[in-house]
């Protein structure tokens, strides 16, 4: 994993601008700096790396044998030696021993089909000499980041958002996208940033001088519902068997570093299975690493340490509480580059630190395997609504009240929420997180300023997020569960889960985490997988459960889907996390911020903190505060304009 840059003008670009940026991704790469620049100095890639694979020769960027294209990537190609040994018997000369020089080498055989071929967690930017085309591409799941602005005639790209900054783009609010935000999330081409995009996932972007455009190569592509009925046992048995296999591969070539190897683990299934998976393919004790949460229902040490007592693992634990997420908020929300809906990325970059403060660079995650089996309880929700005979459920799909309502909605409707007819209309059903996210985003409009309100009076979220899919190619026709797993991959996965609480959590810290349960033939074996298979009754992650079994303590396969998420911003009496989230929006930054009512914010805090009997509003505010925190933190932090 490292930091990439680049830029491509019809006019010179400034070497001293593209240092600048590579400098600003120092801390996704702290191993080694390199930067070419093309002699017609229109062109030029910047690289800061976090030294993995082949510590000796895979600086970068990787020249061809002819010097005509050169590349920079971010991320891991796994079954790279393989790929190295088809190109090195078709007569290509390797110069490092690196996996991201293959990307280079089958561009140069297939084009942009190469993309066809790689297996990962990557993005990358190439330089196509021969053609005058820069192509640069991100996973199929959006794991690794890539951002992209065109700004007075030079097309900049970059790990991250700073690093445009760095080499001159500006900084301007996009009201658009925060008022997508409140309700659904940022579409995944956008940014907060006015003029700074992100190539989406399963995407690429072809360039010249004069142009660009996106191209889609991938997608989850769900079979239709009458192509995926009920199975029978016998083949039950069959998908169980395949999927163990191919789960169990995605973690051994996960295994593949000159680096030590850890595991980040909880007390759910997905990490457990992983850890009780590579411990089987590894001949030493593993690491894992866990964190460990004040409050009963928000703890799951001692069952990630049951784990690891299993498998003969050493588990590291840290111990977060409310000083900690307040002490450390401003900057990993700095890293993070977004508004934030809980303090669980805050948790996770300090998980992070805590990995690297152990001598690691690479950590396995259980990331993935709710998106892809089917594991929320929302999703269990919505096979209720749905499905009939399931059995019914709880109304929590087997979350306790007193969780879902600390959690604040994020999951599960909570409260009003916005008119749903477009979501009906489109799929015959809502799904139900896009029903809870709407209802947070109902409480935080009441603390819209006037004018941003009035702005987006009018605005159908919903119809805006279903208008930037392909709703006949991907949505039509497919199973409930299909779609709301689809449209959540499409959102918050994407923006959050691999975002906030991924690459930018772990990369602020200079680790990479893979992902198993990404593996993309993984992930096209299980979209195969029937939706009964994958909610059973009240029981999310059917499938996955029975695959793990044999790798994972009973509690754990038995025990109920519990999100990751931290305790109530202003839970209990005075904190650190009250005094700083007084400090912030009594502060200056609130006031700079274009979106919110200073005075109702300010209010709604006073009613929060009254600790009377019968005065505190309660815990479902906790989603709209932290957005408005973090907001006001990236105000202070990047200093953007209002227009």
């Amino acid at each position: 994993m490292c930091g990439i840059v680049a830029m491509l003008s019809s006019d010179a670009i400034s070497p001293d601008a593209l240092a600048r940026a590579t400098r600003a991704l120092r801390h996704r790469g702290p191993d080694g700096e390199g930067i070419w620049v093309a002699p017609s100095r229109r062109v030029g890639l910047g690289h800061a790396r976090l030294s993995i694979i082949d510590l000796a020769t895979g600086g970068q960027p990787i020249a061809d044998e002819e010097n005509l294209a050169h590349v920079v990537v971010n991320g891991e190609f796994y079954d790279y030696e393989r790929l190295q040994r088809e190109l090195e018997r078709s007569g290509h000369r390797l110069r490092t021993r690196s996996d991201s020089e293959v990307v280079l080498h089958l561009y140069e055989d297939m084009g942009t089909r190469c993309l066809e071929h790689l297996r990962g967690e990557f993005a990358f930017v190439l330089w196509d000499d021969r053609n005058q085309t820069l192509l640069a591409a991100r996973d199929r799941f959006g794991i690794k980041p890539l951002y992209y602005a065109s700004h007075r005639g030079t097309l900049y790209l970059a790990s991250e958002i700073k690093a445009l900054l760095a080499m001159g783009v500006p900084a301007v609010w996009d009201r658009e996208s925060l008022h997508q935000y409140a309700f659904v999330s940022i579409d995944d081409d956008r940014t907060v940033f006015q003029g700074i995009y992100q190539i989406p996932p399963g995407h690429c972007l072809l360039a010249t001088v004069t142009g660009h455009r996106l191209v889609r190569y991938w997608d989850f592509d769900y079979p239709q519902e009458a192509a995926s009925p009920t199975p029978e046992p016998e083949h039950e048995q069959g998908f169980i068997e395949k999927v163990r296999t191919s789960l169990r591969d995605a973690v051994r070539v996960r295994l593949r570093a000159d680096v030590p190897v850890g595991v980040y683990l909880s007390g759910g299934v997905d990490s457990s299975t992983i850890l009780g998976m590579a411990a089987e393919l590894t001949s030493s004790p593993l690491d894992a690493f866990t964190v460990s949460f004040c409050g009963e229902a928000f703890d799951e040490t001692s069952l990630a340490m049951e784990m690891a007592d299993r498998v003969n693992a050493r588990c590291h634990a840290i111990r977060v509480d409310d000083g900690m997420l307040a002490d450390h908020f401003s900057d990993a929300v700095w890293h993070f580059e977004t508004p934030v809906l809980n303090l669980n990325g805050i948790a996770k970059y300090l998980l992070s630190d805590l990995v690297r403060a152990n001598g690691y660079k690479v950590i396995l995650t259980g990331e993935g395997a709710d998106e892809i089996f089917a594991g929320y309880s929302h999703l269990v929700r919505d096979v209720a609504l749905t499905r009939p005979g399931t059995g019914g459920t709880d109304g929590a799909g087997g979350i306790s009240a007193e969780v879902n309502e600390a959690m604040g909605g994020l999951y599960m409707p909570i409260g009003d929420s916005l008119p749903t007819d477009s979501l009906r209309r489109t799929l015959g059903h809502v799904p139900s997180w896009l029903e809870a996210r709407s209802g947070a985003g109902v409480r935080l409009r009441s603390l819209f300023a006037e004018g941003f309100r009035s702005e987006f009076a009018n605005r159908d979220p919903f119809r805006v997020f279903l208008n930037r899919l392909d709703v006949h190619g991907q949505l039509a026709g497919r199973d409930p569960l299909h779609q709301a797993m689809y449209l959540w991959s499409k959102a918050h996965f994407h923006g959050t889960i691999l975002s906030v609480c991924g690459d930018r959590s772990e990369m602020a810290h200079s680790v990479e985490g893979r992902h198993p349960f990404l593996d993309h033939p993984l992930v096209e074996l299980a979209r195969e997988v029937p939706a009964t298979m994958k909610v059973r009754g009240t029981v999310g992650k059917h499938i996955l459960r029975e695959v793990a079994r044999p790798y994972i303590t009973d509690t754990i396969y038995r025990r109920p889907k519990q999100p990751f998420t931290a305790p109530p911003l202003l839970g209990g009496q005075a904190s650190r996390l009250r005094e700083m989230t007084q400090d912030v929006l009594r502060g200056p930054a609130l006031g700079d911020v274009p979106f919110f009512d200073r005075k109702g914010v300010l209010a709604l805090l006073d009613s929060l903190l009254d600790d009377r009997p019968g005065t505190n509003v309660g815990p479902l505010w906790g989603a709209p505060l932290v957005t408005i925190l973090s907001t006001c933190v990236i105000q202070d932090r990047f200093r953007p304009s209002a227009e």
